[in-house]
């Protein structure tokens, strides 16, 4: 996975340096990913993936079964895992491909990125944004010291969505996926844009800050090779509340210690408690 700016990645996730040489900020995608519990889906695609696999290769896996059941069980293991990185790479690319369309630049030739692109040119035109006057950020750096976390704000562009067709500006956050419709999306979704529209600053490029602009809507922009659909998410200070609590629970989790000594019996030679009379 690609690091965004001043981003870096340790045993405990990602966090980001800050420029004006204050702690490192812990990444909201970082608190999310070890606060907020993701198997209700994860674990049923991933068993999902592996029955595939096994019914699709059936043939070769019994024959496997005595002359390679070491090999055999490390491969259908790594079945979900390597899907995985598979759609984070690819999720990589169509962000960064992304970012290149919003700000006019060549993107680079790739054919699986592509019809995502495709997608995201649909939307563009639908909306009628102009690159030139409705982009207001993409792909920034936010900051919020004073809580101690950072993140990338994927979209920062103006629409006409406002009573009258008034211009509001929305924080979007791009979502892929091979297999899900474009309109579904997840609660954490939530929790991730309100973390980002009230940090307090932004990182110019420059390394030095500007103040958070006023977010007035934010939503998921689902990206999908044959859809797309932008989903508005109730991202107002109740999440952010709640990523308070994820961030807290991040913080302990990645302080605490991963072993503690075991408490031995007491030697037969200590004293015996006695109780008093």
């Amino acid at each position: 996975m690609t690091a965004p700016r001043r981003a870096f990645d340790t045993d405990n996730g990602r966090y980001y340096t800050d420029p004006a040489g204050g702690p490192d900020l812990v990444s909201v995608t970082n608190v999310i990913d070890t606060a907020v519990n993701k198997s209700r889906a994860l674990v049923p695609w991933g068993v999902k993936l592996t029955v595939e696999h096994v019914l699709d290769n059936v043939m070769s896996i019994v024959s496997r079964v005595v002359a390679d059941r070491p090999g055999l069980t490390t491969e259908i293991k790594a079945v979900h895992r390597d899907a995985k990185e598979r759609a984070a790479d690819l999720g990589d690319r169509i962000h960064a491909a992304a970012e290149a369309r919003v700000l006019g630049a060549p993107v680079p030739a790739d054919a699986e990125v592509a019809p995502y692109i495709a997608q995201l040119d649909l939307w563009l035109a639908a909306w009628g944004v102009d690159l030139a006057e409705h982009i207001e950020a993409t792909e920034i750096t936010v900051m919020h010291r004073r809580l101690g976390y950072a993140g990338t704000a994927d979209l920062m562009v103006w629409l006409p969505t406002g009573p009258r067709r008034r211009f509001e500006l929305w924080l979007i956050d791009y979502k892929t996926s091979a297999t899900r419709p474009a309109q579904s999306v997840y609660p954490e979704n939530c929790l991730q844009l309100a973390a980002l529209r009230y940090a307090e600053t932004v990182l110019l490029p420059d390394d030095s800050d500007a103040p958070m602009p006023r977010i007035e809507r934010t939503g998921v922009l689902n990206l999908r090779a044959k859809s797309h659909a932008l989903v508005p998410m109730p991202a107002g200070r109740a999440a952010h509340k709640a990523f308070r609590g994820a961030l807290a629970t991040t913080r302990w989790l990645h302080a605490a210690a991963s072993s503690h000594p075991a408490l031995l019996p007491p030697s037969a030679a200590a004293p015996s408690h006695r109780k008093a009379a």
